[in-house]
């Protein structure tokens, strides 16, 4: 069989393989993802909420409530929960991208404002790799220590939906890996822009509710 019909039976749909899995959070920390992160230092209460409310109620409401459940269904499952933040090798910021240098994205290295955020806080050798771009996969080896610790089936959480988790998801993909989104366990700044960053990786990568991925997770956990 040549073309096409070779690859005729492969799919993106493809249930969570518990034992060659890893849940990777992205960039959900004090810097970026609490009203008084190191993002928003100094900007007027009021200000803050006109440009951020929307996020906030997201983060709180939804996304974190849904990131908790995920986190508590992969521990129970021994599936790998891992965590990119966003954070400098070096006190200065010297090693950050270009990119993350114009976009004024600085969190020193140790600092209060790179650390996960308490409601999904790492527990005993959990993995949090700094990043400095917006793909993890550009400036750590992530992809390096999922294939060491077997990771085929990888799932994608945090923020923001149209940044730094799609750059993520599409990055995976390419790699070879199976990417599941749990659609709102995301958040970013306004609704239309998370409605369009899935529906734009949504080619890309499987995309479920977490109430559904955390039911897939436990039947195969069961099974």
């Amino acid at each position: 069989m040549s073309g096409a019909g070779r690859w005729a039976g492969l799919s993106r749909e493809v249930p969570i393989d518990p034992d060659h899995a890893a849940l990777l959070f992205i960039d959900v920390q004090n810097y970026n993802a609490r009203p008084d992160g190191g993002e928003y230092a100094g900007m007027d209460v009021a200000e803050r909420d006109a440009r951020y409310g929307f996020y906030f109620r997201t983060m709180q409401q939804t996304a974190l409530p849904a990131m908790q459940r995920l986190q508590a269904a992969c521990r129970r499952a021994r599936i790998e929960v891992m965590y990119t933040v966003i954070e400098s090798l070096t006190q200065d910021g010297r090693d950050m991208s270009l990119d993350y240098k114009i976009s004024g994205l600085y969190v020193p290295k140790g600092s209060w404002d790179a650390q996960v955020l308490d409601a999904i806080a790492p527990a005993g050798d959990e993995i949090v790799l700094p990043k400095t771009s917006s793909s993890v996969f550009m400036s750590t080896n992530v992809d390096y220590v999922l294939r060491n610790l077997g990771v085929r089936s990888l799932i994608l959480a945090g923020c923001l939906t149209d940044q730094c988790v799609d750059s993520a998801v599409r990055d995976a993909c390419d790699l070879g890996y199976l990417v599941t989104v749990p659609t709102d366990a995301c958040a970013t700044l306004t609704q239309e822009r998370h409605d369009w960053a899935l529906r734009n990786n949504r080619g890309y990568c499987r995309q479920v509710t977490t109430a559904a991925l955390v039911a897939e997770i436990e039947g195969a956990e069961r099974g």
